[in-house]
């Protein structure tokens, strides 16, 4: 019996660690566009350095929940993404930051009432994940 719950404790430590890329040594970041001046407005990174097809997976483990199935938003949680201005004004280097960051509902800019927590709660998220988040984000939000 003790045989057979040791197994099983290994069995779900090697899932998490496959979950969350094995502790897998993290890509440098590439490189991101510089903060935009105050006189002009933010554009997004000339060249995206995220993937959005894997952006896509990760959404659908670490956003979706709050954001939603089809990335509209879920009322009093998450905003959507298709039709965010916050998404068309920010550079990606900004939305990495917000993200890394999150939001505290307590912040006046935050207008669901509930926490963005940093990294969607998802510690394990990397920054390249994070921009594959972005990509994806870009790719859905309508011009």
């Amino acid at each position: 019996m003790r045989k057979l719950w040791l197994i099983a404790v290994l069995a779900i430590v090697v899932l998490s660690l496959a979950a969350c890329g094995g502790g897998a040594a993290t890509p440098a970041p590439a490189k991101l566009t510089e903060a935009p001046k105050a006189t002009e407005a933010p554009k997004a990174t000339a060249a995206p350095v995220g993937d959005a097809a894997a952006g896509k997976k990760l959404y659908d483990s670490a956003c979706i929940a709050c954001h939603g199935p089809d990335a509209v938003g879920v009322q009093g949680l998450g905003k959507s993404w298709v039709t965010s201005e916050f998404v068309k004004t920010q550079t990606d280097a900004q939305i990495l930051d917000f993200v890394k960051k999150g939001r505290p509902a307590t912040d006046p800019a935050n207008t669901t009432g509930v926490d963005m927590p940093s990294k969607g709660g998802n510690p394990a998220l990397t920054d390249q994940n994070l921009q594959d988040i972005i990509a994806y984000m870009r790719s859905i939000n309508k011009p």
